[in-house]
């Protein structure tokens, strides 16, 4: 994306297309004053647009039928613009399925002049980014996590130093090229052009993270409706991205067999009864659980709510179970001392938090969408730290490297690269 300036205000669309729902925001974008807790932040957004439909056509976060994710995503932004009074013309969009993954690459350039240019910058930034394509991947992200001068490590800014040898690390971001079309095609159905493609988990850091948080180390999990999605954020930097595909719906199909009741019937019993942790009145109290027909002269079957928790705690353990194992495997477990933050909408289950804390180790929040202006309660909680992130993301989009000849760019192509864009590419690259 275009680097936002920081003097000038913006009017931003995005799309947070998830397994359960689908919202779209319009918000205005004006200079922030410096805010001690935001200090990456240079705009404060204010929401004049907001439509949220049910999500429809889409199992784990992957698109599997085109037209009704076209349906679901029309009627979201249909309603945002009737709201803020506005055509969308382009939206960032987030991606949470196609098996999003990290990959870290370091490279080292031989600087020519004695001292550390823009020209040195580029150069050691492509040629790590040369690395990151790989056949049949869609590369979301490319972040340097940290420059090294003449081997010396931590350099933030290296331009004007004095050196023989610029290294860089760089941490990529992907995820399989066909998910991504897919997300992309189901947008540009609905005549929307798509600015920027973003995972969901840098989406929900950037959005429920204060400064100290991610120069620390923390682990955002991000639970919804169709997947768990955790990002590692270390030194400032998103240095690690991975998702699963377990999330709060199969929740509430566990609590649906579990309880012998339809599908709505179990999600309302999940939200206001739901618990992942016993109390000793769990027995005593009981719960009304609707018969799976439709007739609605069949009494409902009372049962203890102890039920209700023995069939959702397994689920939640074994969520957090997988989340830990993953972090263990890719060398960032959360040891003691490490900060968690649950976002999402299925984390707002009652004592997720405890059972994350004795699973996952170290200290456990709840983050919701921070420094934002105009939502409505219901989109005060974590359920929408995604969308408000996509936000925040077009003011630290700068910071990454994308190579514009790179081969890679044509894994977004969506059926759409016509003769004449063939031509324009042939002309860029020649000339």
């Amino acid at each position: 994306m275009r680097p936002l300036s920081s003097r000038k205000s913006a009017t931003l669309s995005i799309l947070d297309i998830g397994t359960s729902k689908v919202v779209c925001l319009i918000a205005e974008l004006n200079p922030a004053e410096a805010n001690e807790r935001l200090r990456g932040r240079t705009h404060v957004a204010r929401i004049i647009g907001i439509g949220h439909q049910r999500s429809l056509g889409l199992k784990g976060g992957a698109i599997i039928d085109l037209e009704s994710a076209e349906r679901a995503i029309r009627a979201a932004v249909d309603a945002a613009e009737r709201m803020a009074k506005v055509e969308v013309q382009s939206v960032i969009v987030n991606l949470t399925g196609g098996r999003i993954g990290s990959q870290h690459y370091a490279a080292s350039v031989d600087l020519r002049s004695g001292s550390v240019g823009d020209s040195d910058v580029k150069r050691v930034l492509a040629t790590a980014a040369t690395h990151a394509i790989r056949p049949g991947k869609a590369v979301l992200h490319a972040l340097p996590t940290g420059y090294a001068l003449d081997g010396v490590p931590g350099v933030l800014d290296p331009r004007g130093l004095i050196g023989g040898k610029l290294s860089v690390d760089m941490h990529v971001v992907a995820s399989e090229a066909a998910a991504a079309r897919n997300v992309m095609l189901a947008v540009e159905r609905c005549h929307l052009e798509v600015e920027a493609v973003v995972a969901t988990p840098y989406a929900s850091g950037l959005s429920v993270l204060v400064d100290d948080e991610a120069e620390m180390g923390v682990v955002v999990v991000d639970l919804g409706g169709g997947t768990t999605s955790l990002g590692v954020f270390s030194g400032g930097h998103l240095v690690h991205a991975d998702a699963i595909a377990v999330g709060g719906n199969h929740i509430t199909m566990d609590v649906a067999r579990g309880l012998s009741t339809r599908v709505s019937a179990a999600e309302r019993l999940k939200t206001l009864h739901g618990s992942c942790i016993s109390s000793a009145s769990d027995e005593r109290d009981m719960i009304a659980v609707p018969q799976v027909d439709d007739d609605e002269r069949d009494m409902p079957n009372h049962l203890a709510k102890s039920h209700l928790v023995r069939i959702i705690k397994p689920r939640v353990e074994e969520i957090l179970e997988l989340v830990r194992d993953r972090l263990t495997n890719a060398g960032f477990s959360a040891q003691a001392g490490r900060r968690v933050v649950l976002t999402g909408g299925a984390c707002q289950l009652t004592g997720l938090p405890e059972v994350a804390r004795r699973v996952l180790g170290g200290q456990v929040r709840t983050g919701r969408p921070l420094g934002i202006k105009g939502l409505p309660e219901a989109g005060k909680g974590p359920a929408f730290s995604a969308a408000v992130g996509l936000l925040v993301y077009p003011q630290v989009a700068h910071v990454e490297h994308f190579e514009p000849r790179a081969a890679g760019a044509r894994y977004f192509a969506t059926g759409t690269d016509g003769y004449f864009s063939r031509v324009g590419r042939w002309l860029k690259d020649s000339f």
